[in-house]
């Protein structure tokens, strides 16, 4: 890592951060010439930082605070090393950590630890999974009283609707969008297609597909501080809120993923349309966690708002080929990548619980070959189909309840999570909208 340093050395300062629970970066600043500390001893910070909620603020009651005394854990470097930060108008470079216990054990409450924990277990199995992730995102002018798309810095004229697969609308902010490529590619972020999408503002980038699960969450996570900054440096923002305005669409975050056998086959592909029988499995194993899982799908308050009939956001737990009305699509193409893909996740969550529940529940649904109902056909909108939870207090209920998430995901962090979002909840009902919007904006 050092070597990194040592070929950059223009970088005048270090950041050293860590995701939380909501996946806010969360961390310390420091000169170049002390970074030799992070990557011997790592950094020492209290572990109940990582369980803060939205605000920063401690969760009441936590053990993690005053009944333990609010100990330190060690935050270590993660094997991404060192990444630029070009959205700075200083040479930075950003140093990402995950959280260990004074002997070395992981922290339970690190959500980056909790999805090495479901990897793991499809390593000891002879799995690996390959994922892909979409983001959306808008562009936003938030300098006024009211949200509106920023003026092109080509025509100076606002995009006032959905432009979808709109060449002009890509090309409004080409400056923006070519800096955005160079910066993924100095942050090895595999940023490959870029849309715009159907609400006012709105666009999508994909990131590669890749075999390392971890290297898709990183790079999600990393894609969404660089674009955050980016945008700011240009005069706007950029958000991953699900919904930022009532009649335009919300943002999503959609997932593809397969998974690859020791001899490198997709354990998917039986050379058809149809798939293999552990498809059907993962499928089934993805559609009984989906209810309980909603609360990481859809971590906040104005997630809830995304999910309308019709949307282009699934209400109903049902899996198709080939269509995007359900909340599981089996995509077209070569039989070779056969795939899921996830269809219910925001934009506004943190992405190595997002992966980790949803690859946990497609390794608990290939471990108990669970059976996958028919899959549906036409509109799922217009089926009589169980519905996913569509507020937030009835989500935080199906997550506490549910013993399937425990084979999932650590104890601790399900507790620690549970404890944020109600907390979280409380709070949020007392805000006035603007107060909601201005919350969610550049968090998340």
């Amino acid at each position: 890592m050092d070597s990194w340093l040592r070929d950059n050395p223009t970088v005048r300062n270090i950041r050293a951060a860590v995701a939380d629970l909501n996946g806010q970066a969360r961390g310390k600043r420091m000169p170049t010439r002390f970074a030799h500390k992070l990557t011997t001893d790592g950094s020492r910070m209290p572990m109940s930082v990582l369980n803060v909620d939205i605000w920063g603020e401690d969760i009441e009651d936590s053990p993690l605070v005053f009944a333990s005394g609010d100990r330190d854990g060690v935050l270590m470097p993660t094997e991404r090393g060192f990444v630029p930060m070009p959205w700075l108008a200083n040479p930075s470079a950003l140093l990402p950590m995950w959280m260990f216990l004074e002997d070395g054990t992981p922290f339970e409450g690190d959500p980056r630890h909790a999805l090495k924990s479901v990897i793991d277990r499809f390593s000891e199995k002879g799995l690996r999974p390959v994922v892909a992730t979409e983001l959306e995102f808008y562009l936003i002018d938030d300098s006024g009283e009211d949200l509106q798309p920023p003026p092109s810095p080509r025509s100076g004229k606002r995009r006032l609707g959905g432009e979808v697969l709109s060449m002009r609308a890509l090309d409004m902010f080409d400056d923006f969008f070519t800096e955005l490529y160079d910066a993924c590619e100095a942050m090895d972020i595999p940023a490959e297609t870029a849309i715009s999408e159907a609400g006012m503002g709105q666009y999508e980038i994909n990131l590669v597909h890749t075999d390392d699960a971890m290297k898709a969450a990183d790079d999600a996570w990393l894609f969404k501080l660089l674009i955050h900054g980016l945008a700011r440096k240009h005069g706007f923002a950029a958000s991953f809120m699900a919904k930022p305005y009532v009649e335009h669409t919300g943002t999503g975050m959609h997932t593809h993923f397969s998974i690859l056998d020791e001899a490198g086959k997709n354990i998917f592909d039986n050379g058809g349309e149809e798939g293999t029988p552990a498809l059907r499995h993962a499928i089934a194993g993805c559609i009984a966690a989906m209810p309980a899982s909603m609360l990481i799908l859809a971590p906040h308050g104005n997630s809830y708002e995304r999910f309308t009939p019709g949307a282009h956001a699934p209400t109903g737990i049902a899996w198709a080929y080939e269509n995007r009305t359900s909340a599981i699509r089996v995509p077209a193409g070569a039989h070779q990548a056969r795939r899921i893909e996830h269809r219910v996740a925001g934009g506004d969550i943190n992405p190595y619980l997002m992966l980790a529940a949803v690859l946990g529940a497609a390794l608990v649904g290939l471990e108990d070959e669970m059976e996958a109902p028919a899959p549906i056909t036409g509109s799922a909108y217009e089926a009589d189909l169980p519905q996913l939870p569509t507020t937030w207090p009835d989500a935080i209920a199906a997550f506490e309840s549910s013993e399937l998430l425990h084979r999932i995901l650590p104890r601790q962090l399900i507790r620690n999570f549970l404890m944020t979002k109600k907390q979280e909840c409380q709070y949020y009902e007392e805000l006035t909208e603007a107060e909601r919007i201005d919350l969610y904006l550049d968090t998340v």
